[in-house]
């Protein structure tokens, strides 16, 4: 998708020394600027979370992992939970 954005002069001046420094185009430049942002956003975002919602979260990430194709009989199911 293309679309366009105003940058003022001095900026685009900016960003295409950037990108000529760093041997990259201003366009990838900018990519890479918005996705080292947007993971340093996650990154704060999550160092803010309490221990709880660190776990539900972690809970979260881990259930959908799973495999909803993976059954288990309920015989083996409730075996498992009085093995503890």
């Amino acid at each position: 998708m293309r679309k366009n954005i105003d940058i003022d002069e001095t900026t685009l001046t900016k960003l295409k020394l950037i990108a000529a420094l760093e041997n990259m185009s201003v366009k990838g430049l900018m990519e890479n600027a918005v996705k080292w942002f947007v993971k340093h956003k996650e990154k704060q975002r999550y160092e803010q979370l309490t221990a709880a919602e660190k776990e539900d979260l972690g809970l979260l990430l881990l259930m959908q992992q799973t495999d909803i194709n993976d059954v288990v009989s309920e015989e083996d199911f409730f075996k498992a939970l009085n093995e503890k």
